[in-house]
């Protein structure tokens, strides 16, 4: 029996939702994939509260979502919210708002959860036979899972691209001394994830979310965004490292005069892509695979069968 579902990942820098089919023969079946950059998170990292504008900005894709679930007929709908929600003193008024607009309760979830989703939506379908490193770049957070077939150590640390841009990278384009910073950060949540997650033991790795598929768009040259080629490309660490130099010497608008940059990553892919290079530097991994398929699938597989 097929069940269509709705799953909705409301991250620090973007919505989504995803309407798909799931039946025990074919998987999972894309009817509708969509994003929607609302910054959800947007100073929260300072104030520790969500700020009205970016509050009306995510209840405005909610409603959006509203008439789109109502058209497809979904049958079960599961809302997550991660970091930003996590961190704000005044979720309340988030949790009360998505409630209106959607009739579900959204829930705020854990670093733990959100890694365990994000590991059974990258994985699913697969069969593993070794180690692999699933690492999940957010605007708040980035999450790492250990596992072959299902995690056997996970972490979550406060090293998203949104986070690490606010707190350091403010010039245009950022200093020297900026990105030293930024990096300094970013190598002390490594040394935070290494006491449960060992990064030297996987085989490989596997890049999940935006500022990951943004950094394989642009490696592998394409003139539009395309998901199709960027899902299971494998990308050389060396090139990762010099995207990553890259995007951080370029100005706001050259990012944005890229063909693949979507306009609500300009100001934040230097840091993303900071992020996935200062990784595959600690890992000692040649290449990272890159996934499209990510927690926003985890979640919809969790509503006929409970991630683990």
């Amino acid at each position: 029996m097929t069940t269509r579902v709705g799953a909705i990942d409301c991250g620090t820098n973007s919505i989504r939702l995803l309407i798909a089919d799931i039946d025990a023969t074919d998987g999972l079946i894309d009817v509708d994939r969509r994003m929607e950059i609302v910054r959800l998170g947007e100073d929260v990292d300072r104030t520790g509260q969500l700020a009205p504008a970016a509050l009306e900005r995510t209840f405005a894709a909610c409603e959006t979502f509203a008439v789109v679930l109502g058209i497809h007929g979904v049958s079960r709908l599961r809302f997550v919210a991660t970091s930003a929600s996590r961190d704000a003193s005044n979720r309340e008024i988030f949790v009360a708002g998505v409630r209106d607009r959607l009739g579900v309760e959204p829930e705020v979830i854990s670093g733990t959860e959100e890694a365990a989703l994000a590991f059974a939506g990258a994985t699913w379908g697969t069969t593993g036979a070794v180690a692999r490193l699933v690492v999940d770049i957010g605007g708040g957070s980035t999450e790492f899972v250990l596992g072959v077939d299902r995690p056997t150590a996970s972490c979550s640390v406060n090293i998203g691209c949104v986070r690490i841009t606010e707190r350091h990278l403010r010039s245009d384009p950022p200093t020297a001394a900026e990105i030293a910073a930024a990096t300094a950060d970013i190598d002390a949540a490594l040394d935070v994830v290494e006491q449960s997650v060992p990064l030297i033991v996987a085989a490989n790795i596997v890049g999940l979310a935006g500022s990951v598929t943004t950094v394989a768009a642009i490696a592998l040259g394409l003139t539009q965004y395309d998901a199709t080629r960027i899902h299971g490309s494998v990308i050389p660490t060396q090139e990762v490292h010099r995207i990553a130099a890259d995007l951080l010497a370029m100005t706001r608008a050259e990012r944005a005069g890229l063909a693949v940059m979507h306009p609500g990553r300009v100001d934040v892919i230097g840091a993303g892509a900071l992020v996935l290079s200062r990784i595959l530097d600690r890992t000692g991994l040649t290449a990272v695979t890159v996934s499209e398929h990510d927690i926003l699938d985890g979640i919809a597989l969790s509503l006929v069968q409970p991630a683990t």
